[in-house]
């Protein structure tokens, strides 16, 4: 089968490993005039390291391993720890940061020569009389396959043409985030870190080899002017916060460190393409980065359409492929959508009576539950 890509994200990328490793011939457009070197990490959870280890992609090599995500106040007094360890040894997979570039440097690597093809930007997707799908790009040319997926990210020329709209909605909140050299503890460690207080949140995860991915999480609206200097900014935003760890990455952040990366949503469709085309990671399902579900799913998504695309009834009947695809994603999708979508709730203060011991085993507990609910590969819920 001819699957033609638009995208070369995370999620763009790990469809290609899994659909050449299963046979298939794959083309990956990318909008970009080369390979992507900048941004900032990932976390990945027990579910994105299961999916990457199915399309045949070993992530151990890079980032960091996790095992703990400490909860903290303003002073740096914490509040609860969740045991990563516990979750990765109930589901049998590592959690891990890594760099973005790496990933995709690593997921890249394995791909027959010439599969990305770059400067491709696409405008518009087709769905033609005899059955196939074409992919249209901005110098004319197109690229046409049995089936085209859309993998280009929030604001997805190829959803634009599948629903006849963008449906996307800013939440009220954007986080400024990086990867950065901290002279810390916390960067030569498995511990992460959320802090949470009045002015927002600031997570920090080590990375690998001195790096910190870190973001703070503030109200944002659309028209406000992006600052000359967003570091000085958050300085002056969170200069009231103690914790050690903050005020490192605060010292150490340069303004080419900072990305804006806009909270947005949009309700998780029923059908997500038409004919031979579909759609994959945020362009199939936006939503805010709260749980840390967006790269995850984006990697679940590519897992379970490499398997729908590769069933021995795919090549005779594509489209039947694709919905039954889009069909067991959707639930998954949707309860990681809804949770993320809980900002104001995520940045609550814990109640204190619990205890820190009594509060992280039952929010480990609840997080264990909340992968399995979001998760098809770790479940084994297949299209």
């Amino acid at each position: 089968m001819r699957v033609v890509i638009v995208g070369a994200g995370v999620g763009g990328l790990a469809l290609a490993r899994g659909l050449t490793g299963r046979g298939h011939e794959v083309e990956v457009h990318e909008r970009a005039s080369e390979p992507r070197s900048g941004g900032a990490g990932l976390g990945l959870h027990s579910n994105g390291t299961a999916a990457l280890r199915a399309l045949g992609v070993d992530p151990g090599g890079i980032g960091r391993r996790l095992d703990g995500l400490e909860n903290r106040d303003p002073a740096g007094r914490p509040r609860y720890t969740l045991d990563v360890d516990a979750v990765s040894d109930h589901y049998g997979f590592e959690s891990r940061t890594v760099p973005r570039r790496a990933l995709l440097d690593l997921l890249a690597d394995g791909l027959p020569e010439g599969t990305v093809r770059y400067g491709r930007v696409c405008t518009r997707v087709r769905i033609n009389f005899d059955g196939t799908v074409s992919a249209l790009f901005g110098d004319g040319t197109s690229a046409t396959g049995d089936v085209v997926v859309g993998a280009d990210g929030v604001r997805s020329a190829a959803r634009r043409d599948l629903w006849e709209s963008d449906p996307a909605r800013p939440t009220g909140w954007a986080s400024w985030q990086g990867l950065t050299r901290v002279p810390t503890d916390l960067a030569a460690g498995t511990v992460a870190a959320v802090v949470q207080g009045r002015q927002g949140v600031c997570g920090m995860m080590p990375a690998g080899d001195g790096l910190v991915q870190w973001w703070f999480d503030v109200r944002w609206r659309p028209e406000i002017p992006r600052p000359a200097s967003p570091a000085r900014v958050l300085r002056r935003l969170f200069e009231d916060w103690t914790d050690p760890d903050v005020r490192a990455v605060l010292d150490h952040a340069k303004g080419e460190d900072l990305t804006l990366f806009e909270h947005v949503r949009h309700r998780v469709r029923r059908v997500w393409g038409e004919g031979g085309a579909t759609l994959l990671g945020d362009a199939a399902h936006a939503f805010p980065p709260s749980t840390a579900q967006g790269a995850n799913q984006a990697l679940e998504d590519a897992w379970a359409l490499s398997l729908a695309l590769s069933d021995e009834a795919a090549a005779a009947d594509p489209a039947a492929a694709l919905r039954r695809y889009e069909s067991v994603r959707r639930g998954p999708v949707n309860l990681a959508s809804l949770a993320s979508g809980a900002e104001a709730i995520t940045r609550l203060t814990p109640p204190r009576f619990l205890g820190r011991e009594r509060l992280g085993a039952m929010v480990t507990r609840q997080f264990i539950g909340y992968l399995g609910g979001v998760s098809n590969v770790l479940t084994d819920r297949r299209p």
